[in-house]
């Protein structure tokens, strides 16, 4: 017994090299993930199954408890059995396959051992076939519940073994050769099977912590990449925004040159082959058009395959992805290599999930977009209104001075011209400069004043630095119309309405203040102004929440809106706008100029 055991370590090593061989294929990884169907699991039953036929045909013959052939057996004695690994193959193939992989290495390594004869074939042809259904079905359902831990496994490939040795009691004859048999090999097989067990799980072990470890490195560095990319493609697919995430993904990988498309041309080329790689112009590979064409990954492993119209390029392999919206392929992304084994398994596995997260933020800029023109669409909506009684008053004003002061009439109809042009550039516009808006203001009090002469005053202090500073359009002459119209509504005959509009720089940002000392804001109206329409008999507070609504939509977080209010002390309106917004003039250059 003693003697046999160091032989039948010699088996089980022979089949954990076997197995460490194996486990540097993809196929073979993939099965140890559970991802296999049918074909994978044909793969295991022939895998496992062809373990159990090496380790017969490794087998050390015995007869009579003496040790009498160590070489390769093709054919059993009567009176002979062999001591071997097969039910180690059986039970791992039953335990990482379920029961169709271990019913069929068992019917593999079982019919086979029976081939070959002695006097325990039937018992350890059944006995093998019995192993590879019963780990099978164990198998399952500690894969189901989570506990297919190497311990386990051990423990099953043992009790396995034991049951191996009672069935060759039950079933060989004679009895006393099967029981002289038993005490010979039945230890050594126990251990060892329990041993190569334990070692061939650990391997599995390590195989799917190597994996997970190199699948969370991936889903890091391509999270890493797609937040530092968000930016850039929230402004959509356009040369600017691609020349950056081109830059980054070049630094995150290692792909030796990076361009992205539309699908009529190369938006940003960055790397090997930029001397002909031309951002601006047509697209210049077959794979690109094909990648447009079909919708789906391709790659090239040659510059044949790549087809660039330049005989010379540098490129040898490309990773070629399609960027989506909505299922429609609007661009590509591509991974270029001047080496085509640097083009391994991890760049492509990286690039896939670079491309899905690359789609899915374009989805998500097209969705924000199409927000922000619905909502613009309905600000603008408000924009073009024009109270009709204002127009009515200010027409009736004009036909007034006519007769009495023509002059004074015509001067108020060129204001009138300047306030509706003002509404009409401002309905097309997101942001103006500063000064423009003061003209929209200038003129609509130009038109108030002539019907109110000295009901109120108006006092504007600009700094001059900001008059060019953009803003969004109906931002001041809202606020001084409210005033207008609802702060002086109860105020003493003998008190003159005063309106006060600031405009300074605090830092990065621009303060624009509109005060005045009329009536002030009931206390049970403040908190919902500027967030919502109100029901009031004074007004809707619409103009309060359209001018907050664009300051939110355009700077976000970096800008500020408040109402102070004291009851018929007066009301003041303060709101912060950053000098520096790139992003919100680049949108409205791309979308809503010219």
């Amino acid at each position: 017994m003693i003697h046999l055991l160091p032989l039948m370590l010699e088996r089980v090593g022979l089949l954990l090299i076997v197995v460490f061989l194996l486990s540097r294929l993809r196929t073979f990884r993939k099965i140890i993930h559970n991802e296999h169907g049918y074909k994978e699991k044909l793969l295991l039953i022939a895998v496992f199954g062809v373990f159990g036929i090496i380790s017969n045909y490794t087998g050390i013959e015995v007869y009579d408890g003496q040790i009498l052939s160590q070489v390769w057996q093709t054919d059993v004695d009567y009176g002979s059995a062999i001591a071997n690994t097969r039910v180690l193959g059986v039970v791992l193939g039953g335990l990482l396959g379920g029961p169709l992989v271990g019913t069929g290495a068992g019917l593999i390594a079982g019919i086979h051992r029976f081939t070959l004869g002695g006097y325990t074939a039937v018992a350890c042809g059944f006995s093998t076939i019995f192993a590879g259904i019963a780990t099978g079905y164990i198998g399952n359902y500690l894969r189901r519940n989570g506990i297919n831990t190497p311990w386990r496994a051990v423990a099953i490939g043992i009790i396995m073994e034991c049951i191996q040795m009672g069935i060759i009691l039950l079933v060989a004859k004679p009895f006393d050769a099967a029981l002289e048999l038993v005490r010979v090999i039945g230890m050594p097989m126990i251990l060892i099977n329990g041993f190569g067990t334990l070692l061939f799980m650990l391997i599995i072990q390590s195989i799917v912590q190597e994996e997970e470890r190199t699948r969370a490195l991936q889903r890091h560095k391509a999270l890493q990449i797609a937040d530092q990319t968000l930016p850039f493609f929230r402004q959509g697919l356009n040369p600017d925004s691609c020349r950056e995430v081109a830059a980054i993904i070049l630094r995150g990988t290692h792909a030796d040159a990076i361009s992205i498309t539309d699908r009529h041309r190369v938006l940003a080329h960055i790397g090997a082959g930029s001397d002909h790689h031309i951002p601006m112009q047509s697209l210049s590979t077959q794979l690109t058009k094909n990648v447009l064409e079909q919708g789906r990954i391709l790659k090239a492993k040659s510059r044949a395959e790549i087809q660039c119209f330049d005989p010379n390029c540098v490129l040898q392999a490309a990773v070629v992805l399609p960027l989506k919206v909505h299922r429609k392929t609007v661009g590509t992304l591509k991974l270029y290599f001047t080496n085509a084994s640097h083009m391994n398994q991890v760049e492509q596995e990286l690039a896939e999930g670079l491309g899905n997260l690359f789609s899915t933020q374009l989805e998500l800029a097209e969705a924000e977009l199409q927000s922000k023109l619905l909502k613009d669409a309905e600000i603008k909506a408000l924009q073009a209104q024009i109270h009709p009684h204002f127009l009515f008053n200010a027409f009736n004003t004009i036909s007034a001075l006519c007769r009495t002061d023509p002059e004074q009439a015509r001067k108020l109809l060129l204001q009138m011209s300047v306030f509706f042009r003002s509404n009409l550039q401002g309905a097309r516009q997101i942001l103006i400069p500063l000064h423009k808006e003061l003209e929209h203001l200038e003129a609509y009090l130009s038109l108030e004043k002539a019907r109110f002469p000295g009901k109120y005053k108006v006092s504007l202090h600009i700094e001059p630095s900001l008059e060019k500073v953009m803003i969004p359009p109906f931002t001041l002459q809202p606020l001084v119309e409210n005033a207008v119209r609802h702060a002086f509504t109860k105020s003493g005959a003998k008190r003159q309405g005063h309106i006060t509009v600031r405009a300074y720089q605090e830092g990065e940002h621009m303060v624009l203040i509109t005060e005045d000392n009329g009536n002030g804001i009931p206390p049970e109206l403040i908190g919902p102004l500027g967030k919502q329409a109100v029901l009031s008999k004074e007004g809707t507070g619409t103009a309060l929440y359209n001018i907050c609504k664009r300051i939110e939509e355009i700077y976000g977080g970096e800008a500020g809106f408040e109402i102070e209010s004291e009851w018929m002390v007066g009301t003041k309106v303060v709101i912060k706008l950053p000098l520096k917004h790139s992003w919100g003039e680049q949108h409205v250059e791309s979308l809503h100029r010219g």
